[in-house]
Order: structure tokens, then C-alpha cells, then sequence
């Protein structure tokens, strides 16, 4: 794609489309346009209601920071009544954590209510009140990266608080948690500086960058602005044109003309995927990386180059990959269930939450999300012998697939089923219905 001819024809049409937008115009709603700029028609609590959940969900996790000191002073309670006691023979070693078990479950059933009720209120007040969906997802996606960091907050501080109420137990924490031991971590600015951090696991102390490059933040947050112009640019003359030449396809059920929307759109559906990753990847976290002098910068790796599926889910997002291993697959496997099982619980819970982040927003819940994350079971089954093969013949075949399912069958088939539906409730599908 020629970013000359996305300019021309921006300037000769006019930015009468963008991504997504809820608007009564019934100038809008004759062309089918799902988002138009020129009719800024949404709801009027849209802006606020969303205002509100962005304000008010990072409120759970001083929740959770609430519940984490409770738990620390019981604890320390706990492991102080043992050494004022008579017994100082030490003959049973776990006795502190015997003597905090009476509450263990209630901590953890405080921060279950807590994550729960974070992501249950947001979910629900976008889905029946938030019309628009651009701000639907902007308020979804944050409840759940809170979500799945107050959950990595609680985990992690259980692991530590089991260790410290067990001294003689070997110690299997990372040597670079005994800087900040447990319970000195639970403090305000320690949470705080995980709230902010580009990860999703807890760690009460994080290598950190020496200083701060000015320079380097400001070239990164300027490749985010131009990359999400460019995004908004072809979304709105390109991906926005094709999607709406293909309701009466969908309507009619004309398979041939389906197959070659979908491989028109693959195109550009893949260029604005790939301008978005480098947004976020590559200059946006990197940005936020160097505001906190967060030292970990490995957000992705050549997932481009993956041999299989598998390579590809294990690369590309680094910091829900950390997530699913260290607090989904980890403690299954840990506690003898198979590899097959583990992984399959990692896809089944990102399926999950994959139709919260697309389906609740548009008020559409589908499950084509979920399927698509299911799916890739049997895909990651039939490319990894290929990964495994002695040469490169078999590497070769598996990106190929990797790259032939991502860009015809994945994003293009989920965008268009999900447009049909929105156009279906609220759109030109429905006014011909009508």
C-alpha cells in the first residue's frame, strides 16, 4: 500500500469514516458507515460514564494493597507469636503458616471479590451503557490489564507470604527479592510503580535503568502519534470501504465474493495489525518503559520468523505470555496436570478474555473471538513437529502456515463477522431488515 495514494485519497473524500463510532445520522446510516467524523451523534454519557471506570478502576487495586497489608500484619503476627511461645525447639517448622490458615481464605477470597467486581462493573457498564465502542474498549482493555495485575499482585504476595511464614523451608524466590523482602513491598509506592510498569507480573523490585533519556521518549511517543494517524488514515479509506462492500455478501451468502473480501481485507487488515504492534510494542511501552526506568525492555521477539503457531504465542506478546505462564501454566503443571492440559487452560482463558476486549464493545457477543483462540490448539498441534524438524524445510512450512492463518483466516474473518453483526444491530443491515 502506497502512503501517497492514503494521502490522496484522504484529501479528495475527506475523513467521512473512521474505526468505530455509534451515530443516529441518517446520512451515516444510508452509506452503512459505521464510524463517521462529521457526526460526533453518540450518546452523552458516553464520555463520562467512561471518564468514570478509566478514574475508578485503578481504585481496585489500592483495594488490593488495602487486603495485602491486613494479610502482612496477621502474618507478622503470626511468625511473632511463634517466637514469643515456650516452644523455641523448632520441632514443626510450618507451624506459623498453621497458625495463619484460619485466614488464608479469607484474603483470598477478598481479592477473588475484588478482581471480580473490578472487571464485572466495567464489563457490564460498557456493554449496556457505553454506546460508543472505541471508548467501550479503551475503558475494557484497562479493566483488564488492572485485573490481571491485581491478580499477579495477590499471587505473587501469597508465594512470599508462604516463604516468609516458612523460614526453613528452602527458599526458592529470585535472589533479587531478598532487596525488598517480604513485607517491606507492600507499600502505596511500591504498587504504584507496578501499576505503572509495562508488565503484568508482580515483582516486589524490578531492575531498573540508570536515568532517564528525555530524547529517547519523545522519539517513541512521536512514532506512536504518527503511527496512530496512519492507522486512523487507513482504517478510514481503506478497511471501512471494503468491510461495507461485503454486507450484502455476508446477507446473501455468496461464498466466492466472502473469500475475496476476505483476501482484499487480509491486506490491509495486516497493515494496520502490524503499524498497531509497532505502536505499542516498540514505541509506546518502550516509552513508558524509560519514563519508569523499567529495565526489562524484551516486550517481543521475532515472531515474525516463528516455525510454528506455538513460537508465534510464545513471542510476539511477551507480557501476557509472562502473565499466562507464571500464574496459569506454571502452577498447573506444577501440581501434575499435563502439557496439554495447562496449555490448553492458557487459550481457553485468553479466549476469554479476547471476547471481553472485542465483543463486549460492540455489543456483539459472537464467541468468534473465543473460537479463534481455541482454534489454535489443533493449529499449535499440526506446526510443532514441523518446529522440531532437523533442517530448515520444516520451519519453512511451519511459518508459512503460521503466516497463510494469520492473514487470511484470523484477524480479516473475526473484523468482517463483527462488523456484519454491528451493522446487523444497528446499521444499514438492519435498516433493510426494517
Amino acid at each position: 500500500m502506497n502512503l501517497r495514494l492514503v494521502v490522496e485519497n484522504f484529501m479528495k473524500v475527506g475523513p467521512l469514516h473512521s474505526t468505530i463510532l455509534i451515530t443516529s445520522s441518517p446520512n451515516c446510516l444510508q452509506y452503512g458507515v459505521l464510524i463517521c467524523i462529521r457526526c460526533h451523534d453518540y450518546k452523552r454519557n458516553d464520555i463520562l460514564l467512561s471518564s468514570l471506570l478509566y478514574a475508578l478502576v485503578p481504585c481496585h487495586l489500592f483495594a488490593a494493597y488495602l487486603i495485602e497489608l491486613g494479610a502482612a500484619q496477621h502474618a507478622k503476627g503470626a511468625l511473632g507469636r511463634l517466637k514469643r511461645s515456650d516452644s523455641k525447639s523448632n520441632d514443626d517448622p510450618i507451624r506459623p503458616s498453621r497458625s495463619f490458615q484460619a485466614t488464608w481464605y479469607t484474603i483470598a477470597l477478598a481479592h477473588g471479590i475484588n478482581a471480580t467486581v473490578c472487571l464485572l462493573v466495567t464489563t457490564y457498564t460498557v456493554y449496556y451503557h457505553i454506546h460508543h465502542p472505541l471508548l467501550g474498549t479503551i475503558c475494557q482493555i484497562h479493566a483488564i490489564i488492572v485485573w490481571l495485575k491485581n491478580c499477579s499482585y495477590a499471587f505473587t504476595n501469597r508465594d512470599l507470604r508462604h516463604a516468609y511464614l516458612n523460614p526453613h523451608c528452602p527458599s526458592t524466590l529470585p535472589e533479587l527479592y531478598s532487596q525488598c523482602p517480604y513485607p517491606r513491598n507492600v507499600t502505596i509506592s511500591n504498587l504504584a510503580y507496578f501499576w505503572w510498569a509495562p508488565t503484568l507480573v508482580y515483582q516486589p523490585i524490578y531492575p531498573r535503568s540508570p536515568s532517564i533519556r528525555t530524547l529517547f521518549i519523545a522519539k517513541r511517543l512521536a512514532e506512536t502519534f504518527g503511527l496512530s494517524m496512519f492507522i486512523w488514515l487507513a482504517s478510514a479509506q481503506y478497511a471501512a470501504p471494503v468491510l461495507r462492500n461485503s454486507l450484502d455478501k455476508l446477507q446473501t451468502m455468496d461464498l466466492p465474493s466472502i473469500i475475496e473480501r476476505l483476501m482484499k481485507l487480509s491486506t490491509i487488515s495486516l497493515v494496520i495489525w502490524l503499524a498497531g504492534f509497532f505502536a505499542i510494542f516498540q514505541s509506546a511501552l518502550n516509552a513508558l518503559a524509560e519514563i519508569m526506568r523499567f529495565g526489562d525492555r524484551e516486550f517481543y521477539t521475532d515472531w515474525w520468523n516463528s516455525p510454528s503457531v506455538g513460537n508465534y504465542w510464545r513471542t510476539w506478546n511477551k507480557p501476557v505470555y509472562y502473565f499466562m505462564f507464571r500464574h496459569i501454566y506454571s502452577p498447573l503443571r506444577g501440581r501434575g496436570y499435563s502439557n496439554v492440559f495447562a496449555s490448553a487452560m492458557v487459550f481457553v482463558f485468553s479466549g476469554f478474555l479476547h471476547e471481553l476486549m472485542v465483543g463486549v464493545p460492540t455489543h456483539n457477543i459472537l464467541g468468534v473471538a473465543f473460537l479463534g483462540m481455541v482454534v489454535q490448539l489443533p493449529m499449535i498441534a499440526i506446526t510443532a513437529p514441523l518446529e522440531r524438524m532437523r533442517g530448515v524445510n520444516g520451519r519453512v512450512v511451519g511459518n508459512c502456515i503460521f503466516w497463510v492463518s494469520f492473514c487470511l483466516v484470523g484477524q480479516p474473518l473475526a473484523a468482517l463477522l463483527y462488523f456484519f453483526a454491528w451493522q446487523g444491530k444497528y446499521g444499514s443491515v438492519r435498516l433493510e431488515k426494517g
